[in-house]
């Protein structure tokens, strides 16, 4: 007979290295040239940088002081059930499913695929092939499923690769993820101090803006709200950590250290490697970069030097992606487990003590999401929701201080009230800025879609499933 809870098995270095796995992946990689194209100021860039990562600090302490009331694996769906009830709950745990957790995983992948083109010339469609075979999804915009496809085949295969290792085994996943996070912060180190030392750059390219990309009124709130929205991808994957929390040692001790630790890491790393991109290439060179770490160090090491940095990217991605797939299959395990989605989901492997089925699942969705998107596509539409439901858990923290003033908190947020009613209200400023930001891009012609919407409508498209499963738990 399978067991029906999961094995403790993590320690606190794993959840440090699930935190800075999770956290950097492909956002740093990948994000600085398309932020730098919005702003057109290296200091804009480097505030925005790290202005994103204090307001993500904020909203992992709040979710800190839940997390340890409540160390159950599934994370904020746990959480939202006790704060705003079961249908709230299922929306979060649909929107996990159909939208930010896979389309994350499909998003981090994709960069260790289009980092293997340096290397490797992928296939890919005639342009005319690419064009040819759309999608039109009514109101949002079109997708081209066959669009760089040698990229997104090299995605699904790594998505596929690391599914099988965590079904196998939950502790192989973990230590795969301390090696990796390990060596990821080896090479990130080894990028920053070569191109600040390397006597190639220049201090002047820190402080001159761009003369080309000038942003001015409204143009200039766009682009501060679309940089921001690719900084928050660079921080999304901090929260990982309370998907596996019924699998972790000493929880009420460990998860709080663990996201502290993890995101100040996270912070200090992106402040220092933005700081070596800029002062190794103008911002007009690196709002142009496509894989702005390879071209920063092809600057200074020649050729060579980029593809080490290619190496060591691909290596970063591999962990995150890893983290990911690790982690957030554990919410629609626990969903299941309560009855709110497919049964079979929410089985424990018999022989390997995993959330075998919810992996596969999880595994198939994103490869249909891999296929249908472009990176920028599925980043932006992930933001866009998972911060929605960011700015709720922090709400409810609020929420459980009314509803549960007597319950136990090993750990209680730092600056009550003050560093959760910050959170919260830039959320939701933010979420505003995001969405007429989008219709903006998509009506100036900017953007094929309307990523934000796209993103709403796969949360929206749970709701019958909701009232269906619903149905099924009333008759059981």
């Amino acid at each position: 007979m399978s067991k029906t809870k999961l094995v403790a098995s993590l320690g606190l270095w794993t959840c440090v290295s699930l935190v800075v796995g999770g956290v950097i992946g492909s956002g740093i990689f990948m994000k600085p040239a398309v932020m730098a194209n919005y702003l057109g100021s290296p200091e804009l860039l480097l505030m925005v940088w790290v202005g994103a990562g204090i307001i993500t600090l904020f909203g992992a302490l709040s979710n800190c002081e839940v997390a340890a009331m409540m160390p159950e694996t599934g994370g904020q769906f746990i959480f939202f059930k006790a704060m705003y009830g079961d249908f709230f709950a299922f929306l979060y745990g649909w929107a996990a499913f159909a939208v930010f957790n896979t389309a994350g995983n499909a998003s981090v992948a994709y960069v260790l695929g289009t980092y293997t083109e340096y290397f490797i010339t992928l296939p890919r469609f005639d342009a005319d092939v690419e064009k040819s075979v759309s999608l039109t999804i009514p109101f949002i915009g079109r997708i081209f499923p066959l669009q760089n496809f040698g990229v997104k085949s090299v995605t699904i295969f790594i998505v596929a690769l690391l599914t099988f290792i965590n079904y196998r085994s939950t502790r192989s996943g973990g230590n795969v993820q301390v090696i990796f996070t390990f060596l990821k912060i080896m090479a990130i180190a080894i990028i920053a101090i070569g191109l600040l030392f390397s006597g190639e750059g220049h201090l002047s390219n820190l402080f001159e803006n761009s003369k080309v990309i000038v942003p001015h009124g409204w143009g200039f709130i766009t682009a501060i709200v679309a940089a921001t929205s690719g900084a928050f991808w660079g921080y999304d994957g901090w929260n990982n950590i309370t998907f596996v929390a019924g699998e972790i040692k000493d929880p009420q001790r460990n998860i709080p250290k663990g996201l502290l630790l993890g995101l100040l890491v996270c912070i200090v790393t992106y402040a220092v490697i933005t700081l070596a991109y800029e002062f190794v290439l103008p911002i007009d060179k690196l709002a142009t970069s496509a894989v702005v770490a390879s071209d920063a160090a092809m600057l200074v090491m020649g050729a060579a030097g980029g593809g080490i940095i290619a190496l060591m990217v691909i290596i970063s991605t591999f962990g995150a992606t890893n983290a990911n797939i690790l982690a957030t299959a554990r919410v629609t395990f626990a969903m299941a487990q309560d009855k709110q989605f497919f049964a079979f989901a929410g089985k424990v492997h018999p022989r390997f003590q995993t959330p075998g089925n919810a992996l596969l699942l999880q595994g198939i969705w994103t490869a249909i999401l891999v296929t249908s998107g472009s990176f920028d596509m599925l980043t932006d539409m992930l933001i866009f929701v998972s911060w929605f439901f960011y700015g709720m858990s922090a709400l409810g923290v609020f929420v459980l201080r009314r509803k549960m003033p007597d319950r136990e908190r090993p750990y209680k947020v730092w600056g009550y009230p003050v560093v959760p009613a910050i959170f919260v209200c830039f959320t939701f400023f933010f979420l505003i800025a995001t969405l007429v930001s989008d219709i903006y891009l998509y009506q100036s012609g900017k953007s094929m879609l309307i990523n934000s919407l796209l993103g709403v409508l796969l949360t929206a498209s749970g709701i019958p499933l909701y009232w269906y499963f619903k149905s099924r738990k009333n008759r059981a």
